[in-house]
């Protein structure tokens, strides 16, 4: 059955809470809802599958501007193929910050075995860091 869903009904079935959706509402990420004769939203019930979409593609990386963007452009009557270069995109942002936490893992990593002690007056020899007292001049 395809019954229209109350904010409470979409909001549990679809798994966020009720000011999730009318945060998505108010961004335009989701169609404002037709109202009961008591002034209930009511929701199409394929509304869960797109709220499922909005969250897998945040878990993606894409933002809410982004996903609002896709979610329109497949809206359009001759929908664009922008996903597949959006997702290539992202994922050189992925690579981008991968490399970056790489890099710190690395250093926290240098830090563990020179045996850091302080960030402001480190006594360990060859410190990592790339400085020794903060707010001082540079060494």
């Amino acid at each position: 059955m395809n019954l229209p869903l109350r904010t409470g009904e979409l909001a549990e079935r679809a798994g966020v809470n009720i000011q999730t959706l009318r945060y998505y509402e108010r961004r335009g990420l989701l169609a404002e809802p037709d109202r009961s004769l008591g002034g209930h939203r009511l929701y199409p019930a394929d509304t869960v599958a797109v709220l499922h979409v909005i969250k897998a593609a945040q878990r993606l990386g894409f933002t809410l501007d982004e996903v609002a963007e896709l979610l329109d452009a497949g809206r359009r009557r001759h929908p664009t193929p922008d996903l597949r270069d959006r997702a290539i995109a992202k994922i050189a942002e992925v690579d981008a910050k991968i490399a970056d936490l790489m890099a710190i893992r690395t250093t926290l990593t240098e830090v563990v075995d020179a045996r850091c002690d302080s960030l402001t007056n480190c006594t360990c020899e060859d410190c990592p860091l790339p400085f020794l007292t903060i707010g001082g001049p540079p060494a």
